[in-house]
């Protein structure tokens, strides 16, 4: 046995149908298509979304999205970033005044990432779990400042 006398089992090709052959075969005149009409032409491709007409989905919905107008936007600073900066006081005037900071936003924020090797005090808004612990693990000192003397 070898590849080319390889044929399909009994049954499963079927014939073709051969359109546009004269009016007896049944499929003549308009091969199928019916008569005028976007699909009767040659060419023709439905547009992706289309819904017979209908305001199709992707156009009926709004696309604006949606924007939380309470949302708290601040500034933040990760404590092995502190480590390499100089100094052993940190507050939001100073970093800002500094460049660290550009915004201060609703506050300052502290977080855990990086490893803290000297002992700092630092004074801001907020402060992650793990940011707190790993300044007070290095000796340093923590101050929460509150909420309502956040400058913009």
């Amino acid at each position: 046995m070898n590849l080319s006398e390889l044929k399909p089992p009994a049954g499963q090709q079927k014939k073709s149908r051969r359109i546009g052959r004269g009016m007896g075969s049944g499929r003549g005149k308009t091969s199928g298509r019916g008569h005028k009409g976007a699909r009767a032409v040659s060419g023709y491709s439905k547009m992706r979304g289309f819904e017979g007409g209908q305001m199709p989905l992707h156009r009926r919905l709004p696309k604006r999205g949606f924007t939380n107008i309470f949302k708290k936007k601040f500034a933040i600073l990760n404590v092995g970033r502190m480590d390499k900066l100089a100094g052993d006081r940190f507050d939001p005037e100073t970093l800002k005044a500094s460049g660290i900071v550009k915004k201060l936003g609703d506050g300052l924020k502290i977080l855990g990432a990086g490893e803290l090797t000297r002992k700092v005090h630092v004074k801001a808004h907020l402060f992650s779990p793990e940011a707190e612990k790993k300044i007070l693990a290095a000796g340093g000192t923590v101050e929460k400042i509150e909420k309502a003397a956040a400058g913009k």
